[in-house]
């Protein structure tokens, strides 16, 4: 409690949504990134145009936006971002598909595994949980039923994966 002082309360309200937005402009940098990869003019490349207008929705700041831009094109010598994707199966057998962006392949998938294995998943193979999705995440072939438990288990786990800075989608196949 901060008492007399309305900055304290300010500040801690402050810190909290400023690191909830820290979070989110860094996934979307990393979006712009890799879609400038296909081309640095939002006019020749529809992702990289989208990936700009969600950028700004979220009133990411330009110069940003034009950083994680040089960086796709190859103008800044930063880090090398990989799009990555994980399989694996979560409570009650449901296949999962974790979609990331990283700098470093080795400790995304220790953070992936990590998650999965402390919700009672499993990191699987590639091409264990991918045939599921069939090419389209959106619309997995099969679904599967889940109790009111697992459900919950399961929303943890999603809500987990998606705190992570590297991950980008998360997809199952819960019915």
């Amino acid at each position: 409690m901060s008492g007399h002082s309305h900055w304290a309360t300010t500040r801690r309200q402050k810190e909290v949504k400023d690191a909830k937005r820290g979070q989110i402009f860094t996934k979307l940098a990393r979006a712009v990134t890799i879609a400038a990869r296909k081309g640095p003019n939002p006019e020749d490349n529809p992702s990289l145009r989208i990936a700009i207008d969600t950028a700004r929705g979220y009133s990411m700041p330009a110069d940003n936006i034009k950083r994680a831009i040089e960086r796709g094109g190859g103008g800044s010598g930063g880090e090398q971002l990989l799009e990555v994707t994980y399989e694996g199966y979560g409570p009650g057998g449901v296949a999962i598909l974790v979609k990331c962006v990283t700098d470093n392949r080795n400790r995304t998938v220790s953070d992936v595994r990590n998650i999965l294995n402390k919700a009672g998943g499993a990191l699987g193979e590639a091409g264990s949980a991918a045939y599921v999705f069939g090419g389209d995440p959106e619309n997995p072939s099969f679904t599967v039923p889940l109790d009111e438990e697992t459900g919950e288990k399961l929303s943890r786990l999603v809500d987990a994966l998606e705190e992570s800075d590297d991950v980008q989608e998360v997809y199952t196949n819960a019915g």
